[in-house]
């Protein structure tokens, strides 16, 4: 059985994992997992979850795609994590995900580039940048990046992908978009969430600021696209800024990952409570949301560890600890138990 699984998921591009664990099952746990890899965004994922959840089960157009999402908010909230938690979930590899920055494709004459270039034209053998990746990869999620940057001509071609689920390449080849989760972000409405979120919960209740955000958001969007556009997305999500509960789960899990480099070489890093909190401090910026304090965790805890390593003091691996000193990092040797500060 195992055998003939991968030879269907070879021959058709559906992933293993796809074919061999009940659907069910996965979707049941489908928030926990996305959980474990976006923080502090309930309501987007409740959002996300329930369509496709309703896709899934037979209730969705079978002539659309998966899913069809607008993802708003500030930079650095998880709007691409998410888009990349929900490729490695629903097809098993985080490589499923078909990244598309709509920057580049501002001017008019870039439009083709989407489905190839026309017959004589330089690029015509190469295929679409997008449909031809599709065409590869049937099973994906499609991330159009920046989405209101992109030239208005754009939009007359996703409309066909949102309402028919296919598009036409320059070969005249018709690609299926009906398997493709279809997620657009925007930061129009960053500005936005941001003055509302830092000076509306002084006078209001958490509930009420984003209530009034949500609606100054919809007039936002109706200034910027054009009602046929907006009509055919199934669920348009807003992501609200980060507070400090949440970088310290984002610790946690960036931890988690800098374990996994440090794994071939026998090495687990812990970091203590009061370090959590003084890396999250550290980092802490509303307006720019979690990637400062990735530059935080990598100038205070991966720089000073790098030294460490190259200068041979875990040869043997071990377990490091990293604590809190006054103003400063140190780390343990838990082994020998020997102190070295981060600069």
């Amino acid at each position: 059985e195992e055998d003939i699984a991968y030879v269907v998921s070879r021959m058709t591009g559906i992933p293993l994992s796809k074919i061999e664990e009940q659907e069910s099952s996965r979707l049941l746990r489908m928030e926990e997992e996305l959980h474990k890899r976006v923080v502090g965004q309930d309501e987007a994922i409740t959002a996300v979850t329930r369509a496709i959840r309703r896709a899934r089960a037979g209730l969705k157009d079978p002539n659309k795609p998966t899913g069809t999402f607008l993802f708003l908010g500030p930079t650095g909230v998880g709007k691409t994590e998410l888009a990349r938690a929900l490729a490695e979930f629903l097809f098993g590899d985080e490589n499923a995900l078909i990244r598309v920055d709509m920057s580049e494709y501002m001017e008019r004459f870039t439009v083709s580039r989407l489905t190839g270039a026309p017959p004589g034209y330089i690029g015509y053998d190469e295929g679409g940048q997008l449909t031809e990746r599709v065409r590869r990869k049937p099973y994906s999620v499609v991330l159009l990046d920046e989405i209101e940057k992109a030239h208005p001509d754009i939009f007359h071609v996703l409309l066909q992908v949102m309402d028919d689920g296919r598009l036409t390449d320059s070969y005249g080849r018709t690609v299926d978009f009906k398997n493709v989760v279809l997620i657009m972000t925007s930061n129009i409405s960053g500005r936005l969430i941001e003055k509302n979120t830092t000076l509306g919960f002084q006078k209001e209740s958490e509930a009420g600021v984003i209530d009034r955000m949500k609606e100054n958001i919809r007039t936002e969007l109706k200034r910027t696209f054009n009602p046929e556009f907006l009509n055919r997305i199934d669920e348009i999500v807003v992501f609200h800024p980060l507070n400090m509960e949440h970088m310290l789960q984002i610790v946690d899990i960036l931890l988690e990952r800098l374990n996994k480099k440090l794994i071939e070489r026998g090495l687990t890093v812990e970091i203590d409570e009061e370090a959590k909190k003084w890396l999250a401090a550290k980092g802490y910026d509303p307006a720019y949301g979690a990637r400062p304090l990735k530059r935080t965790l990598q100038k205070y805890v991966e720089d000073p560890l790098t030294e460490e390593v190259l200068q041979g003091k875990f040869k043997g691996g071990g377990e490091i600890e990293v604590k809190l000193s006054g103003d400063e990092l140190i780390f343990v040797d838990k082994r020998n138990a020997v102190e070295s500060y981060s600069p």
